[in-house]
């Protein structure tokens, strides 16, 4: 699988649970459609391991078969109807890809 991990934090006027509802419902709907996506995990960010770390508010890891296949999906409308969805949203992320390995497999 090939990966693209995005870590955010919602606009300082929103909730954390404004932000979450948003992004599992609202924004899920364009997320859904981006051909070639073969799993999405959403993590709602609920504590933090230390002061470093906090300030977040969810995860998403969406999975491409490849490389190849993420990049079609970013160059896809789909993709630029997610991305309008999101508009000017003042809240921060960090987006960053790569191939995954597991490491402990599911039982």
């Amino acid at each position: 699988m090939y990966n693209l991990i995005v870590l955010a934090a919602r606009p300082r006027d929103w909730t954390h649970e404004q932000f979450i509802n948003w992004w599992r419902d609202d924004h899920a709907d364009p997320t859904y459609k981006l051909p070639g996506l073969r799993r999405w995990h959403h993590t709602e960010i609920l504590e933090a391991m230390g002061e470093k770390s906090e300030g977040w508010d969810g995860l998403s890891v969406l999975s491409f078969d490849s490389k190849e296949d993420m990049d079609a999906a970013l160059a896809s409308q789909e993709w630029a109807d997610a991305v309008a969805d999101v508009g000017d949203m003042r809240g921060r992320r960090i987006a960053i890809m790569g191939e995954e390995k597991v490491m402990v497999a599911d039982e």
